[in-house]
């Protein structure tokens, strides 16, 4: 009964969040609209080829048209155009060895035994990439289709070359896919969180409970912040080669796209995920720290919470104004200019409030330098860009 339960749960989950996806894919621009738009296009594209290879010319594997197209579908005209090329020479390699050694042995399996493996190897080969598997999917097309001849073999070519056009024409011409949004998405996320996660640290120094618990879990966000930032990376490459062959390129003015600003954003990014996760650590070290004497005391908490706050509040800046639209920039860039100047002077602070606060104690000076450490690097690095 339970069981039964557990996937009624399931299945009511995955339906409500496919239901959420089509909502918001008919409601705005979005990860969902742009998957629904591919999928339309490859599904025409496969259309287009099998009206003409199977309806219209009857071709003898006119599967293999609207194969290819579906497969040339891709997330960006340039790797449409280049995996095309790669799939096609891999298919018409496959197909021209098998044919040639089949017509020489005149067995299948004994052309299979020394085919197979050679065009195997060949999938390794650097300038066929991803799509050198396809070398040995045209020998087997070739050895597996009963009668082999010259033929049959070069119109498996010629429907190979036609559903790769197709594929790359639709993908290029009917809405080829941009990722700026993306990136901008995932750039924006990944300050966000690095500012929740400073500002909640904050706030938990200042109540002054050092509970490891909780300091664990700060220390896990942190370095899931890292993955963010490695997210973004991944999506900027991938704007990038969006914006290859793509005619829509001139329509995304309103989106600015990925130059040097997003390659500084990111550097900033990347420093500002390896020090949270630093500041995350040494609190998380000090609550799990036998010698309640070694915690720092309200004397270096709370400036030091003052300036994490200071840091968050930069960070969201910086977000707003290196990732947002024109307006939004403008308007943000005094309130930046105004909060790293805020946080230069909580870093004096803390700075001031340390040498009183440290006794001779070894562990504690320890702490306590491990967090000025940390938060000299974090600001150090918002303040130079």
């Amino acid at each position: 009964m339970e069981r039964t339960g557990w996937a009624r749960g399931t299945v009511r989950r995955h339906g409500g969040a496919a239901v959420g996806a089509v909502r918001r894919a008919w409601a705005e621009p979005g990860r969902e609209r742009d998957l629904m738009v591919q999928a339309g296009k490859a599904a025409l594209a496969a259309c287009v080829a099998w009206a003409v290879a199977g309806w219209w010319l009857q071709a003898p594997m006119a599967f293999v048209a609207p194969w290819v197209a579906v497969v040339l579908v891709e997330s960006t005209v340039y790797r449409s155009l280049a995996h095309g090329l790669q799939q096609v020479a891999a298919i018409a390699v496959g197909t021209v060895v098998a044919t040639v050694v089949a017509l020489v042995l005149h067995s299948t399996v004994a052309t299979m035994v020394l085919v197979l493996p050679a065009v195997l190897l060949l999938a390794q080969w650097q300038r066929l990439g991803s799509q050198g598997i396809y070398a040995a999917t045209g020998a087997l097309f070739v050895l597996t289709n009963g009668q082999v001849s010259l033929a049959t073999s070069g119109a498996r070519i010629a429907e190979a070359v036609f559903g790769a056009v197709v594929g790359i024409t639709v993908n290029a011409l009917i809405r080829p896919p941009v990722y700026l949004r993306d990136t901008r998405a995932a750039l924006t996320d990944a300050a966000r969180e690095a500012q929740e996660i400073l500002e909640a640290v904050a706030e938990w120094l200042d109540e002054g409970e050092w509970d490891g618990r909780a300091a664990a879990e700060w220390h896990e966000r942190a370095l899931r912040l890292g993955r963010l930032v490695d997210q973004a990376r991944s999506s900027i490459g991938w704007s990038r080669e969006s914006m290859r062959g793509n005619h829509r390129r001139r329509g995304t003015r309103a989106v600015s796209p990925p130059g040097k600003a997003y390659d500084d954003a990111l550097a900033v990014l990347d420093h500002v995920a390896v020090h949270t996760a630093g500041v995350t650590r040494t609190v998380l070290e000090t609550a799990n720290h036998n010698d309640k004497e070694a915690r720092p005391g309200p004397q270096v908490t709370v400036p030091y919470a003052d300036f994490l706050r200071h840091t968050a509040r930069a960070i969201g800046l910086y977000g707003r104004t290196r990732f947002a639209g024109s307006g939004t920039e403008q308007s943000a860039d005094g309130a930046l200019d105004e909060a790293v100047k805020e946080l230069r002077c909580s870093l004096d602070a803390l700075h001031r409030r340390l040498p009183d606060a440290v006794a001779d104690d070894p562990e504690a000076l320890a702490t306590h330098g491990a967090l000025l450490a940390q938060a000299r690097r974090l600001a150090d690095q918002l303040v130079r860009d």
